[in-house]
């Protein structure tokens, strides 16, 4: 495997996002993890995760957003023209519909073990990363992407849109009984990417609508009251909940800057969608993205902390990828917008660390911590991390606009 040199020569001038060289990289190193993730692909159905070598594990647990998260990531490949990214958008398409697809309750089950249901949650994370799938295969032109986008998005008006908060609840039973009151910042920030993702395949007003609400909340009301920090977990009645602590990789206690990151960069894509209005999103989503990068960046080793305290106080130090990943995103934005020095510097900054700690040159794909040669104080990986964070790290700043679209920016091979 020919591996694309670092991301750019650090004193290199001018802005990389301008460079020819630097843009290069950012196409090999997509297709470099579109070539390695083509083994996720399991012939009996649905997934294998990978290990560090890139050879399946034998674990048969398939969970929803690793499905769907393989036919959004594909999907952006099939737009850039990338060979075979077709068949596993078809694969995961055929997946969700005949294992995840619940068909004696309606909606997607979380986790599979083979073919027999081994968690069936009905998780609103879950749902919305099936409408974004849908969303990305019908751009990529998938037969039966409509009809996907159809079910998903009934399926959470139906069960999790709260009208009156204009949010997303998090969760039921697999017979959609109800099991907990928890409310949460993760499912509907990721319903943001989704509805946005809808809308711009779709056109559909109500997609736009429903994800103006959501980022009003947490953008103009959440943020500013805690320092533009994001409180993840909220009560039934949308308080912050300051004393919970749930999964500690998927609902850990305090604050998560990667998610931050997430949500200055969908604003700005909100924003860019409804016309650019003089409403001050620009600046909600810096002091957003501006606050996480000065709380989390470890100043002596690099990296993103994982998650901080209510004061922004590292809480867990170990540097997983997917926070820098977004980062990447995010600035990449915020560059597009203004190409200011100050962006530039981070922008460098956080590729120059991708690169070196993250990237494996060795048998392709990324490590999930930086924190490889010491013990981890937060959860580890059996394998490598899905593509999904990393491609896009790639992807997104090779957009010519603050939208998604991919078409035009076609693979050489």
């Amino acid at each position: 495997m020919i591996h694309p040199p670092e991301p750019g020569p650090h004193d290199a001038p001018g802005f990389w996002l301008d460079r020819p060289d630097h843009r290069d990289w950012l196409a090999a190193e997509a297709d470099r993890q579109f070539a390695f993730f083509r083994a996720s692909l399991r012939r009996a159905g649905g997934f294998h995760t990978l290990g560090h070598d890139g050879q399946p594990l034998p674990d048969d647990t398939q969970e929803l957003h690793t499905t769907t998260r393989l036919v959004h990531s594909y999907a952006l490949g099939q737009l850039r023209g990338v060979a075979g990214a077709a068949e596993i958008v078809e694969h995961g398409m055929q997946y969700l519909q005949g294992h995840h697809r619940d068909k004696q309750f309606g909606g997607y089950v979380w986790a599979l073990d083979g073919n027999g249901v081994s968690d069936g949650r009905k998780l609103a994370y879950g749902h919305v990363f099936v409408l974004l799938a849908g969303a990305s295969a019908l751009q990529a032109g998938h037969p039966d992407a409509g009809a996907l986008i159809d079910d998903a998005s009934t399926l959470l008006d139906r069960h999790f849109w709260e009208e009156e908060a204009g949010l997303y609840r998090d969760e039921w039973n697999r017979d959609w009984t109800p099991f907990s009151t928890y409310r949460g910042m993760n499912a509907n920030m990721h319903g943001v990417e989704a509805l946005l993702a809808a809308y711009e395949a779709t056109g559909r007003e109500g997609f736009l609508h429903q994800a103006g609400r959501i980022l009003n909340f947490f953008t103009g009301r959440i943020a500013p009251e805690h320092g533009w920090r994001l409180p993840e977990h909220f009560t039934e009645h949308w308080h912050v909940d300051r004393t919970y602590s749930g999964d500690p990789m998927f609902r850990p206690a305090g604050t998560t800057p990667g998610h931050s990151f997430e949500l200055g960069r969908l604003l700005l894509q909100y924003w860019d969608l409804i016309g650019r209005p003089a409403d001050g999103a620009p600046d909600r989503a810096r002091a957003l993205i501006e606050r996480a990068l000065t709380d989390a960046w470890d100043a002596e080793r690099g990296g993103i902390a994982y998650t901080l305290d209510f004061d922004g106080c590292v809480a867990n130090s170990t540097r997983y990828w997917w926070p820098v990943t977004e980062a990447i995103g995010a600035v990449a934005m915020l560059l597009k917008l203004d190409r200011r020095i100050g962006d530039e510097d981070w922008y460098r900054r956080l590729w120059t660390f991708a690169a070196r700690n993250f990237i494996d040159r060795e048998f392709g794909g990324w490590f999930p911590t930086a924190d490889r040669d010491v013990a981890s104080t937060g959860p580890s990986f059996p394998g490598k991390p899905d593509i999904y964070h990393s491609v896009q790290a790639a992807l997104f700043p090779l957009a010519p606009g603050l939208s998604r679209h991919f078409e035009g920016l076609q693979a050489e091979s």
